[in-house]
């Protein structure tokens, strides 16, 4: 009886709930409920920690370089993509940089946003490959829970963003991912095309200083609403939630950037085999 009751609370909320979700995006591939990503990603997590590296056990590790290769260089084509769009659909087109609410109207800026917004959801489901390919190339140690975490939380949150909130100062964050991986996969482009490509990833150093700004301008922009009196953002958890995973980041590159250019315990070589060792977001 207590079960069937919690059961039907549950239902209840969820209905009352999603009641006010944005009706654009209602029937959009991922997007009628949060159980087909839920169940996408509890797949990925299991299969990257447990099925994965039993099946690779006794088997050679894949020899995956021209797949990787297209992979991270196809990432960088999708990244400049949205990173153009986030600009042309809200960034670059009006938006203040300070109070921007979402617009729900059907206004084809509007719906560029929303499009735009949908379409960074799905690339981080391709960005499971990243660890996909750890996996098949028995890089397990590179199969981290911080790693695993931040590949799986990141669609999985964002299912919310677009549901919801699909625009406005909530995808500040977005706009300068999409513009880091652009740099950051064409670093990982030239790793994955082996040893001889390594006298040209002399910059490392200045892609952990990139993302580190990133963590700071997101932290930083969104930190504004805690001073913007009469800002009518339509979500304001969400602003919580980005400002918290900003700071948490920000702190783990801190401590990266602290352990290997400051207190000059480099960590290890950018190169194994060829190919880079692992992936900071």
């Amino acid at each position: 009886m207590a079960f069937s009751d919690l059961t039907s609370r549950t239902v209840r909320f969820y209905d009352n709930w999603i009641k006010d979700a944005d009706p654009r995006v209602e029937n959009w591939l991922l997007m009628s409920s949060p159980l087909p990503q839920t169940i996408i990603l509890g797949l990925y997590v299991y299969f990257v920690t447990s099925l994965g590296p039993k099946l690779m056990e006794n088997r050679k590790p894949f020899e995956l370089k021209k797949a990787m290769i297209t992979y991270n260089f196809f990432i960088v084509l999708f990244s400049v993509y949205m990173c153009y769009e986030f600009v042309m659909s809200g960034w670059g087109t009006g938006y203040s940089f300070r109070c921007d609410i979402v617009d729900y109207s059907q206004s084809p800026r509007a719906m560029r946003m929303v499009h735009t917004c949908w379409l960074y959801y799905f690339s981080k489901f391709i960005e499971l490959f990243d660890t996909i390919f750890f996996v098949l190339r028995k890089k397990n140690s590179q199969v981290t829970f911080l790693h695993v975490f931040h590949h799986t939380i990141m669609p999985w949150t964002w299912w919310f963003g677009v549901k919801f909130a699909a625009g406005g100062l909530g995808t500040f964050h977005a706009l300068l991912n999409t513009a880091v991986h652009v740099v950051m996969y064409f670093y990982y482009g030239l790793c994955a095309m082996g040893p001889a490509y390594q006298k040209y990833l002399w910059w490392k150093k200045h892609l952990t200083s990139l993302q580190l700004v990133q963590f700071v301008l997101v932290t930083v922009h969104i930190g504004q609403i805690f001073f913007m009196e009469d800002c009518n953002y339509q979500y304001p958890v969400f602003l919580y939630i980005i400002m918290s995973y900003g700071c948490i980041f920000l702190l783990l590159f801190l401590h990266f950037w602290y352990r290997a250019y400051t207190k000059g315990q480099r960590l290890p070589k950018t190169m194994e085999n060829g190919n880079c060792k692992s992936k900071h977001h």
